[in-house]
């Protein structure tokens, strides 16, 4: 298994731990039939406006330090918290609050594997969310810079390849045979980046056993510092934590993606 997840029964077992904090990372278009049911205690983290920069042009745009901080204390959340995350589709969104955690310096964060349909299928307590409010947290972030590429490191990149990017889409979006789904947004690929569809790294919503999460990964040699890019950052966060406990490469996600390469470059 790998060091950040847990499954539902250990969630299960540690269900007393008052420093247990449960967030639901579930986007409102990916609910996988379970709109209005949660794991009971769960606290809802809005990926997309109190996580994200409501200012920027494209979707999922990585938070200030001050708007996530602010954001997490309004949960609750404390530099004591050991915090689970899930979401509905069994592994998703979840993984990019993980790494959302780890960029701002908070270790103690572990993902649900098989998400919410494995803590549904043990039988689990489950309620409906109702409104609630918290203690205010006293939570400070520490931001890891390395870990979030943004558009101009990119298109150094472009020139200096010291870095490899993998791509986390489909290889029909990828190779540009299919057009993306967000108006005016092109097709292709960031040049000398490389193809990994993150549901190669995932067997029936649970992440694969380590050993075969190893050879999925073998192919890829290079000792190079891995970027980690997709359609909007969600799914890239899948894939660097399947490989975030066996490789030593230095591992980031370019937080634009696609959806911001596809618009502003011309290469």
């Amino acid at each position: 298994m790998i060091d950040s997840i847990v499954s539902s029964v250990w969630l299960n077992n540690h269900l007393g731990d008052p420093d247990l904090v449960i967030l639901d990372a579930s986007q409102d278009a990916k609910q996988n039939g379970f709109l209005n049911i949660r794991i009971s205690g769960a606290r809802f983290f809005d990926i997309k406006n109190d996580f994200s920069d409501a200012t920027s042009n494209f979707p999922n745009t990585f938070p200030s330090v001050h708007q996530f901080e602010i954001s997490c204390r309004n949960l609750g959340i404390n530099n004591s918290s050991k915090i689970v995350v899930y979401d509905k589709m069994g592994i998703f969104s979840s993984p990019r609050v993980w790494w959302l955690f780890k960029s701002m310096g908070h270790d103690s964060v572990f993902v649900l594997d098989g998400g919410f349909p494995d803590w549904v299928n043990n039988n689990f307590d489950t309620e409906i969310p109702k409104k609630e409010s918290y203690a205010i947290g006293d939570f400070k972030a520490s931001l890891h810079s390395n870990n979030v590429r943004f558009f101009d490191f990119m298109k150094g990149n472009i020139v200096s390849n010291n870095a490899l990017v993998i791509d986390a889409r489909s290889a029909d979006r990828f190779n540009g045979v299919v057009s993306e789904s967000r108006v005016g947004l092109r097709s292709g690929h960031i040049p000398n980046s490389i193809n990994l569809h993150y549901q190669l790294v995932l067997t029936n919503g649970k992440f694969k056993p380590k050993k075969e999460l190893v050879s999925v990964f073998s192919e890829i040699v290079s000792d190079k510092p891995l970027i980690f890019s997709c359609g909007s950052g969600i799914t890239a966060c899948i894939i660097l934590l399947a490989c975030d406990s066996f490789l030593d490469n230095d591992l980031s996600v370019y937080d634009g993606s696609w959806t911001e390469w596809g618009q502003l470059s011309d290469v």
